[in-house]
């Protein structure tokens, strides 16, 4: 007697909503196709749907995520990190009021150690011919940002070491929902041989069938809704389950067919996302343009702006921050999340003043404005200028001689608060910054509310 199990699975959608209707489609008419023919199928999305770069994800604060989530019937889904530290705490905390899925997140916890009402750390189901599946989920450990806003979060090889020990004796299958990254499910592959599947995100990786390490099935869709995801197991059902068969696919969204009424469904979701976004910020007499390669005055507000919120003595940022500039006329929140779309935080630092001069010289690079960037949470096209504030460059017959800092020489062994966009302390832009430990990270608020506040309090012309 033989088994069949389906799982469909999804990861990093990023709110990239113009390949949704299709998806949609394809999931509602997968499972009715499985369900039809009595094969047991469970859709899954591995975190990352949301992304607030979107104004539908934005106006909505990620609850139209859900709602599209809902509407696609799916079953499990984990949290990302753009779910969990792009949100405030009640963002998250009243998010999935409305779903009709499960949460599971293994790792997150309220301060007081309790779990969150609306996630649990593992469910067993029991399929009609007895087959249990554990399903366990965990997230990305960006343990400051998650305690900076409220939670508290544990690691996700210790948390998974506990909840296994709960469910394998009862499970017959387990799988595991992982935001933590490819090189991460590798490991958790090796140290829990008990885990069936492990369907990961976070790290974006595509495996077109999935790789076996150890005895797992490792999967993953890519990102942006490019792909979606299969798992067909086989199982023999004797006095207890045996995996016969374990095979994985990639289905590519610009083939599936299109979707009834689909350009005015993606139309839809920005329209409604708009809508939520017209609360009104300041009047300007003139406009205010952009330009990544020469420094401006918004750019410039933007800069002044991040040093006062974080109450240091210099702060820099690029001018790839702001997208667009900004029309005479009035100004409204959905026009600064238009130009400014980045999830980034506010982020101080504290350094040596030797060590600030290594950063700021740096900063200086000429080939930087140039480059392409993705991640880190930046949603722009490329770096664009350093733009200073508090922070002066003297040079003589074109060589750097001195660096001022609010007026006064730079003084090599006197601490400096350095303000910067949180990208910066990620990836390898700045060694100096990445290695600080004295990092403080600002959040909720991002650099658009920052920008907004400058605006709404100054009226600037």
């Amino acid at each position: 007697m033989e088994e069949i199990i389906h799982f469909y699975h999804t990861n990093d959608l990023h709110s990239h909503l113009e390949n949704w209707p299709r998806i949609q489609q394809f999931l509602l008419e997968r499972k009715k196709w499985h369900q039809d023919v009595k094969e047991e199928v469970f859709v899954l999305d591995i975190g990352d749907h949301a992304d607030r770069w979107h104004p539908f994800t934005e106006g909505l604060l990620g609850k139209g995520n859900v709602r599209l989530l809902n509407e696609a019937n799916y079953d499990y889904v984990t949290i990302g990190n753009n779910e969990g530290i792009t949100l405030p705490f009640n963002g998250l905390e009243m998010l999935y009021n409305e779903a009709n899925f499960q949460v599971l997140v293994a790792n997150l916890y309220y301060q007081n150690g309790e779990r969150p009402h609306w996630a649990l750390p593992y469910t067993i189901y029991t399929t009609k011919q007895g087959t249990n599946i554990a399903f366990i989920g965990v997230t990305a450990y960006f343990k400051q940002f998650y305690e900076t806003l409220g939670w508290k979060l544990t690691d996700p090889f210790e948390e998974l070491a506990i909840q296994i020990e709960k469910v394998k004796q009862d499970a017959d299958v387990i799988v595991l929902l992982s935001h933590l990254g490819l090189s991460d499910d590798e490991r958790i592959a090796e140290l829990f041989p008990d885990i069936t599947v492990i369907f990961g995100g976070h790290t974006h990786h595509i495996l077109h069938e999935g790789r076996i390490v150890n005895k797992s099935m490792l999967c993953g869709a890519g990102k942006f809704g490019m792909y979606v995801g299969h798992v067909e197991l086989k199982l023999k059902l004797d006095s207890v389950p045996v995996i016969r068969n374990l095979k994985a696919r990639l289905y590519d969204t610009n083939e599936l067919p299109e979707a009834k009424n689909e350009k005015e469904l993606i139309a839809s979701y920005i329209h409604e996302g708009n809508e939520k976004l017209d609360g009104f910020v300041t009047e300007l007499e003139e406009p205010m343009p952009v330009d990544w390669f020469i420094s401006n005055k918004l750019i410039e507000l933007l800069c002044e702006s991040l040093r006062e919120w974080c109450e240091a003595d210099c702060a820099f940022l690029n001018a790839g921050l702001l997208l667009e500039g900004l029309p005479k006329g009035p100004v409204t929140e959905r026009d600064l999340h238009r130009i400014c779309p980045h999830p980034i935080n506010p982020c101080l630092v504290t350094l040596k003043g030797s060590e600030l001069k290594e950063v700021l010289l740096q900063s200086l690079n000429e080939e930087w404005p140039h480059i392409p960037l993705k991640g880190l949470g930046f949603r722009g096209k490329i770096i664009g200028k350093m733009v200073y504030d508090r922070v002066h460059f003297q040079k003589e017959t074109g060589s750097l001689t001195q660096i001022f800092i609010n007026g006064k020489e730079l003084e090599p062994k006197k601490n400096y608060k350095l303000a910067i966009p949180d990208m910066f302390t990620f990836g390898h832009f700045f060694p100096e910054i990445r290695r600080s430990t004295t990092k403080k990270y600002y959040m909720p608020e991002f650099l658009r509310d920052l920008l907004k506040h400058k605006l709404s309090k100054d009226h600037v012309n």
